[in-house]
C-alpha cells in the first residue's frame, strides 16, 4: 500500500500533471525479431546475431510470443486491442543503437486506452492509459570509471519492449509512484515479465508540469528520463515540481526539456532539449508486413486472464472481510495470495489465516530469500495449526515455536506440539486445583479482584501461567479465576 507522503504542491496556486511511459521487458525466449537468446547477465556481446546488429540484408520476423503477451497485458488493462498494427523505424542515432533506428509502433500501436485502478491509502483512484505498444530494446552503454572511452554491450539490443503510456491523471508523487506498483503487479500476476527494475527489465520515463490549481489545460512539461526504482520516481518528481513551482512563482516560463535525476543530490539536471515525433522521422518498417489480429484469439486470452491484482484485492477486503492492510500485503505477492485462497478453501477463517501468512510466514519467506511454497509450508499444514490453536491444543503464543518446527519436520501438528512439550492444558479439573493454589496464597489480589481491580485478575492469571509453564488455556484459567473466587 502506498504511503502518501506530502505534496510538493500544497500550499502553492499550482498543481501538478504527471504521466509515466514505462518501459517493459518482455519474458520471452528469443528477442523481438530475430532468434537471439533474451536473457540477462550473459557476457557482453555474446547474444548478437546480424539482424539485431543491423547487418546489411539481414531480415526481421516478428516473435508470436512478445505479440501475446502485448495483447495480454492491453486485456488486462481494459484497453482496445488493435485487430490491424503495424511497425514502424524510429530514426535517430545513438552508440546502442546498432541499426541507427529502432523498430517501433507509432500511429498504430497495439492498443488503446484503458487504465490501471490504484490505491493511495484506502481511496481507489482510476488512471488512464493512453497506448500500449511494443518495440525492440536499445543496447547498454558502459562507463568505466578512470577510462575516456565508453563500452556498448548489444546484448539487450532487440529484446522485446512493451512501452505502456499514461494519461496526465497523476497529480502527486505518492498516486505516481502508486500507479507504478500496481503497473507491475499486474505485469507479475500476468507473467509477461520479471520487472526487476535493478536489472533494468522496468523503466520509466516521467512527464510533469504545474497548472494553476482548478486549471484544466495542460502546460509545457519536462521528462525525467530512465528512472529505476519507485523512491526515485517519487523523489524524482517532488524535486522537479518544486523546481517549476520556484520559476513559474518568479515570473519566468518552464522550458520543455529532458531530465536526468541525480539520486544522491537528489535534483534533476538537464539531459537535452526534448523531442518531439518529427524529430524522428517515422515511417513504416519496409522489412515486416501488418499485423492482422483474429478476433476468436483475442477472445481466447482475454478469457484466460488470471484474476487481477485490483480486482482481488475488494475480493479480500469484500467477501473475505479482510483490513485494507492484509488485503494489500498478501495481494502484492500472487503466491502468498494463492496460498491464502487455497488455505480459505480448506478452513474459512480468512482473518486468523491472513494474520498467520501476513506476519509468520512473511517474516519467513523475507529471511530466507524465498517463496511460500520454498519455505516448507503447505495450505494444509498452515491450517492444521490454526485449527489447533482454536481448538485449545497450543496456545497463540507457543504457536510460533511450533510453526517454526514445523518448516523443519514432516510431522503432524499434534505430534510436534507434543514433542516439544507445548500442549495446552484445557482440563477443568487438573487448573482448577492450581487456580485454587494460586488464589489461597494471595489474598490480597483475591481481595483487589473482588474490589472490581481488573489488574488483579491479570496478576492472578500470570500466577496460573507460571505454575503451568505457560501450557495453561488463558480463557479457562479466567473463567476458573471467577468461578473460585465468586
Amino acid at each position: 500500500m502506498a504511503q502518501e507522503k506530502h505534496d510538493p504542491a500544497d500550499g502553492t496556486p499550482f498543481e501538478s500533471v504527471i504521466g509515466l511511459e514505462v518501459h517493459v521487458q518482455l519474458k520471452t525466449k528469443s528477442k523481438m525479431f530475430c532468434g537471439c537468446e533474451n536473457r540477462f547477465g550473459a557476457d557482453p556481446n555474446s547474444l548478437t546475431c546480424p539482424v539485431c546488429l543491423g547487418h546489411p540484408g539481414s531480415l526481421p520476423a516478428i516473435n508470436r510470443a512478445a505479440v501475446e503477451q502485448a495483447v495480454r497485458v492491453g486485456l488486462a488493462c481494459g484497453a482496445e486491442i488493435a485487430r490491424f498494427t503495424k511497425f514502424d523505424r524510429k530514426n535517430y542515432y545513438y552508440p546502442d543503437l546498432p541499426k541507427n533506428y529502432q523498430i517501433s509502433q507509432y500511429d498504430l500501436p497495439i492498443s488503446t486506452g484503458g487504465g490501471i485502478d490504484i490505491f493511495v491509502g484506502e481511496e481507489k483512484k482510476r488512471i488512464g492509459l493512453t497506448r500500449v505498444h511494443l518495440e525492440e530494446d536499445a543496447g547498454k552503454n558502459i562507463h568505466v570509471e578512470g577510462r575516456p572511452e565508453s563500452l556498448v554491450d548489444l546484448n539487450r539490443a532487440g529484446v522485446p519492449l512493451l512501452e505502456i503510456v499514461s494519461r496526465p491523471d497523476m497529480r502527486t508523487p505518492a498516486e505516481a509512484g502508486a500507479y507504478l506498483r500496481m503497473l507491475r503487479q499486474v505485469l507479475l500476476y500476468l507473467g509477461v515479465s520479471d520487472c526487476n527494475m535493478e536489472e533494468g527489465s522496468l523503466r520509466c520515463d516521467t512527464n510533469v508540469s504545474i497548472r494553476p490549481r482548478g486549471s484544466s489545460h495542460l502546460e509545457t512539461r519536462t521528462e525525467i528520463k530512465n528512472l529505476n526504482s519507485f523512491t526515485n520516481v517519487e523523489n524524482a518528481l517532488g524535486h522537479e515540481i518544486t523546481r517549476q513551482i520556484k520559476i513559474r512563482s518568479s515570473g519566468k516560463d518552464v522550458i520543455q526539456q529532458t531530465l536526468l535525476f541525480d539520486p544522491e543530490r537528489g535534483e534533476t539536471r538537464v539531459l537535452r532539449g526534448k523531442e518531439e515525433a518529427h524529430d524522428y522521422r517515422y515511417f513504416p518498417e519496409p522489412d515486416l508486413a501488418p499485423l492482422h489480429l483474429d478476433e476468436k484469439w483475442i477472445e481466447g486470452l482475454r478469457a484466460a486472464l488470471p484474476e487481477l491484482p485490483a480486482a482481488r484485492l475488494e475480493r479480500f477486503r469484500g467477501a473475505q472481510g479482510l483490513s485494507h492492510y492484509h488485503a494489500d500485503v498478501l495481494v502484492r505477492d500472487r503466491d502468498l495470495a494463492d496460498f491464502f485462497d487455497e488455505c480459505v478453501k480448506i478452513h474459512p477463517r480468512p482473518q486468523d489465516i491472513a494474520n498467520w501468512i501476513v506476519n509468520a510466514v512473511k517474516e519467513e519467506t523475507n529471511q530466507r530469500g524465498a517463496t511460500v511454497r520454498e519455505i516448507g509450508l503447505t495450505p494444509g499444514r498452515l491450517v492444521d495449526l490454526v485449527k489447533a490453536i482454536e481448538g485449545g491444543k497450543v496456545s497463540k503464543q507457543k504457536a510460533r515455536d511450533v510453526f517454526k518446527a514445523m518448516l523443519g519436520a514432516p510431522d503432524p501438528v499434534e505430534k510436534i506440539i507434543a514433542s516439544l512439550g507445548l500442549g495446552q492444558v484445557s482440563d477443568d479439573a487438573l487448573l482448577r486445583k492450581t487456580v485454587e493454589a494460586v488464589i489461597q496464597a494471595n489474598p490480597g489480589a483475591v481481595e483487589d479482584v473482588r474490589k472490581g481491580k481488573k489488574n488483579s485478575v491479570n496478576f492472578l492469571m500470570g500466577q496460573v501461567m507460571r505454575e503451568t509453564k505457560g501450557q495453561a488455556n488463558p480463557g479457562v484459567v479466567t473463567r476458573l479465576i471467577q468461578e473460585v473466587i465468586g
